[in-house]
């Protein structure tokens, strides 16, 4: 990955917040707990989610970062949504959401040749990097914005 490259995928993912905060500007509480198909996350639950995800993700970036090998663990997005009390209020996890973003991404900045080229393995998917891992994240947020605005999009008809 090109200097560049990099530069674009760390302003897309310093961006992720943004868009979040986008996709739910002036959402109603009924959009915010609606479903657009069964099984599919609410607003609410996607909030949720991106809290979870970021604060793993924050400690993966960082175990690549320090860690000799380190061992990525994946897990269960779908158990956390079921067992974590994903029908609670979602402010503080936007805050968890924005504030493990920008720490990491001050990391980013910072990071020399040698640091980009770290890796681990991820216990489901094998071999894992920082690109890799720059790769996932800097989609990630604006993937599950796409899948509020739809959500939104289904709950006004």
């Amino acid at each position: 990955m090109t200097h560049d490259e990099r530069q674009s995928l760390i302003a897309r993912y310093r961006a992720g917040y943004a868009e979040i905060v986008a996709a739910l500007d002036g959402i109603t509480p009924g959009e915010l707990d609606a479903h657009p198909r069964p099984g599919a996350w609410s607003p609410r639950e996607i909030v949720h989610h991106l809290a979870d995800s970021e604060m793993t993700s924050a400690i993966r970036l960082r175990r690549l970062i320090a860690d000799d090998a380190p061992v990525i663990v994946g897990y269960d997005q779908d158990r956390y949504a079921a067992t974590l009390f994903y029908d609670r209020p979602i402010e503080p996890s936007l805050d968890a959401f924005r504030a493990a973003r920008a720490a990491t991404a001050d990391i980013l900045d910072r990071l020399d040749e040698a640091q980009w080229q770290r890796a681990g393995t991820h216990s489901e998917s094998g071999r894992y990097d920082v690109e890799t891992w720059l790769r996932l994240y800097a989609q990630h947020a604006h993937g599950h914005a796409d899948q509020i605005r739809r959500a939104r999009a289904a709950a006004r008809g």
